[in-house]
């Protein structure tokens, strides 16, 4: 067991691309912990979409041997953290097993959006915050601009910050000298009852699940009873490692380590993230306070396109659940695409990352509905209800009014561009709160509606600022607004898969956009069908498919003109009832391409 003194727990956090996850593999080569041979770059992205997209997507860990220039040996913990604003909960779960981190900014960038709330959840965690200037070596760097911004946007002293380039490894002694003398060591008692936390837990195909905690108090050994205090389990420790990224067997964790078990538990669901673990004979007397639990904001329909498919997408949908405690689904279905999920996410790239594994691991054909969010709506009678597909919206004459989520965003973009990203927000129904500069650029803060944003804002902001902006959100509350559920009518019939909710101001434009796509989708049929966008009973935009005709007249030559009149009657009246009792077939590409709407 390793003396508290000699450990360091840390993690790195930063904004997208600032260079985490380069400056984890310099500290991990410097220090040997990984054979020079096994040495790959982004060695903690172990998944194949975090290494194809260049992105973090789930926290990952690595325990690093350092012998320092005073002689000892210390123990160092690395988490490295994802920079997207979808995976912040990743963030959120590895600040509370950690005392310090290394703030990673740009030197040629600068801070963030990302930067600011990442910083801002280690402060919550009362980290002590090492800042750490990256991409020294290339010409734009800018070190003392980027120290002054640090000083007066977050608010920390960077006097002393260190100067490295992760890529050439310049620096990185430093670094490892900062995280031992600038760091604190954890505190913890032997002692006492053990009590660990659950940081993450995973699914291995051969080894079950895979459980990663930090003890706080106590020992925890092969071979132990343990207790996980919030659904009352018990399991018996059958294997317990370190992660040198690969698993290293180990006699025994004391406190202040980080380290992972496995304990033949059949199913990640029975870890809850947060829980407190304890010894079974001789319990902690409180558990630790634990995680806010993940709430999912973006909501969206998965259906296979073959229907047979179905059951595949079930175990995959089970087995993702398995690896990401943000994630959840229903079951659903739908008029027009059969059985699905309905599924919640942290966000659209969290969306996007999912579908990709289901897609590439699972090796599944999927339609994704379009992304909506959760509304609440209050009922006359004083009850309250969660809609989270459109098509489930109660009779208006219940309703007493409906509340949508709303979000701060804060948006750092360059001078020149402020007009554009000003006049988007305003266009999505945006509040200012705030406009500030932090140096060369400007920070816009907006209370935004979320069904707003979910749909397109981000790929619209990266498109008027020419990818210049950098954008980041957390929710803060439910508001009243003038929603309504729009619905579309195809020859007179609801289609469920395409009606949505909007404000009322906005319906008209988007059931009229609506109408004129599908005009062009549907193939058209014998007899003419309307197309229509309706609100309750009031129809507010109408696009007409004329029919095909057959030229019932072509055998008639000559003779009297009453023929060829009765011939027409004739298809007026076969028309007319074929409209009655006809089917409107509408493709499943139709279906996609409508939701895939770019307002």
């Amino acid at each position: 067991m390793t003396e508290l003194k000699n450990i360091r727990n840390f993690s790195i956090v930063a904004h997208i691309d600032h260079g985490k996850s380069t400056l984890a593999d310099r500290l991990i080569q410097l220090t040997g912990t990984v054979a020079e041979r096994d040495m790959k770059q982004q060695l903690l992205d172990a998944m194949d979409i975090e290494r194809e997209r260049g992105i973090t997507i789930k926290a990952n860990s690595v325990r690093i041997e350092y012998p320092a220039k005073d002689g000892q040996t210390y123990i160092l913990n690395l988490i490295d953290t994802p920079g997207h604003v979808d995976f912040a909960y990743e963030v959120s779960r590895s600040m509370q097993a950690v005392e310090g981190s290394l703030l990673v900014v740009d030197a040629t960038q600068g801070v963030e959006a990302q930067t600011l709330a990442n910083v801002y959840q280690a402060i919550d965690a009362d980290h002590e915050i090492v800042p750490v200037l990256n991409k020294i070596d290339l010409p734009a760097a800018e070190p003392e601009r980027v120290k002054e911004q640090i000083e007066d946007v977050i608010g920390i002293d960077a006097s002393e910050a260190v100067e490295i380039s992760a890529k050439t490894g310049l620096g990185i002694p430093d670094v490892l000298e900062a995280i031992v003398h600038r760091l604190p060591a954890p505190t913890g008692d032997a002692a006492a009852p053990l009590k660990a936390m659950l940081v993450d837990s995973w699914y291995d195909p051969y080894l079950g699940v895979v459980v990663m905690i930090r003890v706080i108090d106590g020992v925890v050994k092969k071979g132990d009873q343990i207790k996980m205090m919030q659904t009352g389990a018990t399991y018996k420790i059958d294997k317990l490692s370190v992660l040198k990224p690969q698993m290293v067997d180990i006699a025994e964790l004391g406190p202040g380590e980080i380290g992972v078990f496995t304990a033949s538990i059949k199913q990640v669901r029975d870890t809850k993230v947060g829980d407190t673990i304890t010894h079974e004979k001789k319990p902690c007397d409180k558990p630790l306070p634990g995680f806010k639990p993940s709430i999912p904001v973006v909501f969206c329909g998965l259906f296979p396109v073959d229907a047979n498919d179905f059951d595949d997408l079930r175990d995959a949908i089970e087995k993702l659940q398995l690896n990401d405690a943000s994630f959840s689904s229903e079951m659903e279905t739908s008029a027009a695409l059969g059985f699905g999920f309905r599924c919640g996410f942290l966000g659209l790239l969290h969306l996007e990352v999912i579908r990709d594994r289901l897609e590439r691991e699972y090796d599944l054909d999927l339609i994704t509905t379009a992304p909506s969010v959760v509304y609440h709506i209050h009922m006359k009678d004083g009850t309250m209800q969660e809609l989270h597909n459109p098509a489930d919206m109660p009779d208006l004459t219940y309703v007493d009014h409906i509340e949508e989520p709303r979000i701060k965003a804060t948006i750092l973009v360059p001078d020149e561009y402020l007009g554009d990203v000003l006049k988007l927000c305003q266009d999505r129904r945006g509040i200012q709160l705030d406009l500030t500069y932090a140096g060369p650029r400007a920070m816009v803060v907006y209370d935004l509606p979320l069904n707003e944003v979910v749909f397109d804002f981000y790929d619209r902001l990266k498109s008027v600022t020419k990818g210049y902006a950098s954008f980041d959100y957390q929710f803060t509350e439910y508001r009243e607004d003038n929603l309504v559920k729009m619905q579309i009518l195809v020859n007179d019939e609801p289609v469920d898969a395409l009606s949505m909710m909007v404000h009322r101001d906005r319906a008209e434009q988007r059931g009229r956009a609506m109408c004129e796509k599908l005009k062009e989708l549907i193939p058209r049929h014998m007899f003419k069908i309307p197309i229509q966008a309706a609100i309750g009973g009031k129809v507010i935009a109408r696009e007409t498919l004329s029919a095909l005709r057959k030229d019932v007249t072509a055998k008639c030559y000559g003779g009297d003109a009453t023929r060829k009149k009765k011939l027409l009657e004739k298809q007026k009246a076969g028309k007319k009832k074929m409209r009655q009792f006809g089917k409107v077939e509408i493709p499943q590409e139709a279906f996609i391409s409508a939701l895939k709407m770019d307002s």
